[in-house]
């Protein structure tokens, strides 16, 4: 099933957390946080502006982004945890 986000809205597929620490120690399920980075899945059609046109989208599909701890909304389709969310909500495109 594809999965395709309205207006400015991005589906985003958080990418897995860190189960090691930087100094090698192994975090258990508790311990570890949702990462805030994930990769951008399917883009919207943008923003509806004042005038009828749509703006451009900043982000694309296969972008890397960062977003805040509770942005979006989860969803699972097909067994797969998914976040929608607004295009406002993406704090940066990573490289």
């Amino acid at each position: 099933m594809r999965l395709e986000p309205l207006g400015d809205k991005v589906v985003v597929k958080r990418l897995e957390a860190e189960e090691k620490t930087a100094g090698g120690i192994v975090l258990p399920d508790s311990a570890q946080q949702k990462p805030q980075q994930g990769r951008v899945l399917s883009v919207g059609d943008g923003r509806m502006l004042a005038d009828g046109t749509r703006s451009a989208t900043q982000v694309q599909e296969g972008d890397r982004v960062l977003f805040g701890s509770y942005a979006g909304t989860e969803v699972s389709v097909d067994g797969e945890d998914l976040l929608i969310m607004s295009e406002d909500d993406v704090l940066a495109v990573l490289d």
